[in-house]
């Protein structure tokens, strides 16, 4: 809602004072407002972000998103960068950055992520049967590089390495029970270097809004104590999307994502249910255990038919997941829902890129999320 504020207020700024030169701030809502650049183009978009909540007190951001085409060509796959830090009034502070880039001609696919940050995580226990109240806070220092290169190896196919580094330190579980609990492996800190491959098959040409497309990516990583792990253990990704036009506005859109770990991981390393992404309106790692399977499903209005503008969207979206030990221990009870919907302002005509708040329900509460970019 703060961004849709001042992009209001922005529209406002760039046309009260026409017989004045415009100034920097003028000048750069216009261009966010109306889109004026050409399509080809670059753009970059900053913009601040508040929040608030009991483990961090108020909490205040700054959030950036560059897109592009490889060498302006359209015909390239839509490329972007998007970064984002904040700072607590607990002193807590983070660095996000994550990329998915495209080369020309779609030749290399780079997908990565940068996390450093100093921020508590909620611990509910290991498996599908956790509490619903956290039974510790941990607060730690984690820093996570995970990157992806991939080779075109037939239109639309890419292989490739993969490497995933994670270092959580510093430690400290604060108690929400006077019961005292069991510690999980990597209770103290863990550094761990994942090696791997990974094969993709990705036809999208907007990343950050499919019309229609197909993506389907399957990865395996391996830690070992030999290359320097504190951990031993395998993991296992699949991550498969369907995206169909129902009309020229409508979109309906699909994903079943699966991650499976053999070995001995660490707590923080296990799969964690939950998030912005898939299972919208569950904290990320309210559940955990070794593997996880959840599937989701949604229906995009972009735009809603309104008439009066062709800017504002909407979605509404459910899903279904669990995480559990063993195949074994697999129960369909122990699957929980997650169910919202959303609003869409486009941000980027030329681009066809909008940015989301999502409201979604559980059997928890709720939960809500301020992105660019659709949840998948």
């Amino acid at each position: 809602m703060l961004l849709l504020f001042l992009l209001s207020l922005g529209n406002k700024i760039a046309y009260t004072q026409p017989h004045q030169k415009p100034g920097f701030i003028s000048r750069y809502w216009n261009k966010l407002v109306n889109d004026t650049s050409a399509n080809a183009k670059s753009q970059f978009l900053v913009y601040p972000t508040l929040a608030y909540a009991p483990e961090t007190s108020w909490e205040f951001g700054l959030s950036s998103l560059y897109v592009f085409y490889a060498k302006g060509d359209t015909n390239n796959r839509l490329s972007e960068i998007n970064g984002f830090t904040f700072l607590t009034l607990k002193r807590q502070y983070g660095f996000w950055f994550d990329h998915a880039l495209y080369s020309h001609e779609n030749k290399w696919f780079s997908l990565g992520r940068l996390r450093l940050q100093s921020f508590p995580l909620l611990y509910h226990g290991i498996g599908p049967d956790s509490p619903e109240e956290h039974l510790a806070q941990v607060n730690a220092n984690l820093l996570q590089i995970r990157e992806r290169v991939l080779r075109k190896i037939y239109p639309s196919l890419y292989f490739g390495l993969e490497v995933d580094y994670q270092r959580l330190s510093s430690v400290e579980f604060e108690l929400n029970t006077d019961e005292p609990i069991d510690h999980p492996p990597g209770s103290t800190g863990s550094a761990n270097l994942g090696v791997g491959l990974g094969i993709l098959y990705d036809n999208r040409h907007n990343v950050l809004n499919v019309r229609k497309g197909f993506f389907s990516e399957l990865s395996l990583l391996n830690y070992d104590k030999n290359r320097g792990s504190d951990f031993s253990f395998t993991s296992v990704i699949s991550d498969t999307r369907i995206y169909r036009p129902i009309n020229k506005r409508d979109v309906l859109a699909a994903q079943v994502f699966g991650q499976f770990n053999f070995g001995n991981p660490p707590f923080n390393q296990l799969s964690l249910l939950g998030g912005e992404s898939i299972m919208r309106g569950y904290y990320l790692g309210r559940f955990r255990d070794n593997n996880q399977i959840a599937a989701q499903v949604e229906y995009r209005f972009l735009p809603l038919p309104l008439g009066f503008t062709k800017r504002v969207g909407a979605a509404v979206f459910a899903g279904s997941g669990t995480v559990f030990n063993s195949v074994r221990t697999l129960q369909f009870h122990d699957f929980v829902w997650s169910a919202g919907a959303g609003l869409r302002f486009l941000i980027f005509p030329k681009k066809d890129i909008f940015t989301r708040l999502d409201v979604a329900f559980t059997q928890e509460g709720p939960g809500f999320y301020i992105f660019i970019g659709e949840a998948f």
